[in-house]
Formats: structure tokens, sequence, C-alpha cells
């Protein structure tokens, strides 16, 4: 009953952003914060729903009984108080690297959660097709699923870009701007990013990024992104023009674009073209549009790649979300290639040991039926 009621609220803001009336917008975003449903909602996901709900902030708050989420819930509202984050280092898989990670209190948990149930269906309505990370009924298998799309039946060059320290570098100013919502909810997304860091016994200011661990973040992560597809399609338009014009007779300025493929899950993308030139060219211009946002691409993890052929020496294909990408050579196929999507083989030994253990327990299953 909650999850309808804030959904139809939800679908109004998406019809009204998609129509482009900001001030209805703006209307409904008010309305929804002051919902009863949106609060018990909030509060429920932050403390029964999510993987961190008994993970505490500086408070030391975690695993509230029901007398305290009701409570939670009833007080709930967006105001200009924060408090510090409390920060802890968690490892990489397979690496010897560790992701910082910020844990704000309960209380902001919950007041997060309610602000992005009022600004996610607005974003949605903006957002581009090829983004899938972080985002409601979209998952990385989708993303894989465009990439096969894209390269079944053609072999090209791929972007394989990373963003260095993505959450961390986010320049607050631009991304506010970005959000541009009215300014109450600024003020508390702002403060929220400006809330500082606590590390054991020792604060810190925050000049710039989104905390790893709020709930919000991957939401504005995106926003910061948003418009990296469009922007470098729009830059290189005629360049694409021109160089599919050279190959087919008839063909329209939008489908020249539509030929330059970008595929982003929040901070990792894949740029896809036939040309190598209008690859590092696509490069350079996301350098460029990074900077606004006060990101950069991170040297090491950032490479060419072609999905066939080796390029210097290199490894064929790409990896990507944990699959790895690439294609081989098969005479019996009319192109002469086949796509193959694979776990990549960090993770080949887990999927291995999972397919094992399925097929142990079924036969298992099965046998004690005929005992």
């Amino acid at each position: 009953m909650l999850e309808r009621s804030v959904f139809k609220l939800q679908k109004r803001i998406y019809r009204a952003s998609k129509s482009g009336d900001r001030k209805r917008v703006h209307r409904l975003q008010t309305l929804l914060l002051n919902s009863k449903s949106a609060k018990l909602l909030a509060v429920r996901r932050v403390t029964q729903i999510n993987k961190g709900k008994k993970t505490a902030g500086v408070d030391g708050v975690k695993s509230l009984v029901p007398t305290q989420r009701i409570r939670l819930a009833e007080t709930l509202k967006l105001d200009e108080k924060s408090t510090p984050i409390r920060r802890i280092w968690i490892p990489k898989p397979e690496k010897t690297e560790k992701r910082p990670l910020g844990i704000p209190i309960m209380a902001d948990r919950a007041r997060q959660a309610l602000a992005k149930l009022a600004l996610e269906p607005e974003f949605e309505a903006k957002f581009e097709p090829n983004s899938y990370g972080f985002r409601p009924a979209r998952s990385c298998h989708d993303a894989m699923e465009a990439i096969f799309n894209t390269i079944h039946q053609k072999n090209a060059y791929v972007l394989d870009a990373d963003i260095k320290g993505c959450f961390d570098n986010i320049d607050h100013s631009k991304l506010l701007k970005k959000l541009n919502t009215f300014p109450k909810l600024r003020r508390v997304i702002r403060r929220w990013l400006k809330s500082g860091i606590m590390e054991g016994d020792v604060f810190q200011k925050t000049k710039a990024g989104t905390p790893q661990g709020g709930v919000i973040s991957p939401l504005l992560a995106n926003i910061a992104l948003g418009g990296l597809e469009y922007e470098t399609k729009k830059a290189l338009g005629e360049e694409l023009f021109v160089y599919a014009k050279g190959k087919q007779s008839k063909i329209g300025r939008k489908d020249a674009r539509n030929q330059l493929s970008i595929i982003r899950y929040c901070d990792d993308f894949v740029i896809i073209h036939e040309s190598l030139e209008l690859i590092e060219k696509a490069k350079e211009f996301v350098q460029q549009w990074l900077r606004q946002m006060g990101l950069e691409l991170s040297e090491t993890k950032t490479r060419i790649r072609h999905t066939l052929k080796s390029i210097d020496g290199g490894e064929i294909g790409f990896k990507f979300l944990g699959f790895w990408v690439r294609q081989y050579h098969d005479k019996c196929r009319k192109r002469g290639y086949i796509t193959l999507i694979k776990p990549s083989p960090e993770h080949g030994r887990f999927i291995k040991f999972f397919k094992y253990f399925i097929y142990e327990k079924r036969w298992l299953n099965n046998f004690a039926r005929f005992c």
C-alpha cells in the first residue's frame, strides 16, 4: 500500500519532468517529501531492506526495533542539519588496494532515502538510454546485452574507460548546478556533501565528492555524469556523418551518430566504433568534458582495445563489469567470427564452484526422492 501511493506520485513527477514542466515537478516533489507513506517507506528501506542496515554511523546506532522505526518516521523531515559520516576502508576484490566507504548515521540515511524517492523519477526522465548503473529495473546484464547487440554484427575498436576516483572527486558546485532543484532541497543536499568525515577520532572537511555508502550517492553520481553520451555524439556528429557517408551512400546524420555507442554503468563506460581515429577523438573530448566536473580518466585502467585483433601486442577484447568480451575467428560463420561474453578469469573459479554445487545438490535431491 505504501509503495503504491508513493509510486503514483513518482509517476506524476516523471510525466511532469518528461513534459518539461519544472514548476509542477517541484510542487509534486514537495508533496512527496511531506507524504507519510514516503517517510515510512524511506525508513523501512534503510532499516530493514538495505544491506547496510546493521552498519552504524558515528553515533553507533544500528538495528532499530519497531518502536524506534515508527518514531524515526514520525519525526523525519528534511532540515539543514547533518552529521559527519564514518569512514571505513574495505578491500577491493582480487586487489591489494582498499576502497573508502562513508557511512552516514541512520537518521541521515532515512533523509537521503526520502530525497531519493523525490529526485529519482525527475532524472529518470532525463537520463540517457545506455546508462545502466544504479537505476531502477536495470542491471549489469542489461549493459552486457547492449554491448552484445552493438558488436555481434561488426568488429570494432573499444575505449575501455574508467574514471579515477569518481565518487571522491566530483565538484560540488558543478553538481548542485546540474541538479537544478528548488532551494530547500538544494541546501539540504549541499549540507550532506559538506558534512565532513570522521576517521577514528580525526575529523576531515569534504571539499569534493559524494561518499560511497550514502543512499543518495549513486543517484548524484549518475546526475553528474548525465549527458556524457549526448554531448560526445553531438561534438563528433559531423565527423561521424562523414565516416558513415564514405561507407554508405544513403544515411542520415542521426543514424551516423548512433553508430558511436557509449554504454555506461555508473563510473565505468565503454565507447565502441569501427574507426580508431574516431575512438581517439572521443577519448579526447571525454577527458575535456570530465574536467568540467572535476574528474579525469584513469591512465592505468583506460585503454583502447579491439574485439577481434590485438593492438600493439595487447589482449584481444576487453573486460567490463566482471565479464570478458571478445570475438573469435570462425570459418563456419557467415561473417567469419563469433562474439562471446564470458566471466572474466578472476571470477571464473567462483562460477565453476557455483555450477558444481548446483549440480551436486540437484543430484542429491533426485537421489533422495527415489530412496
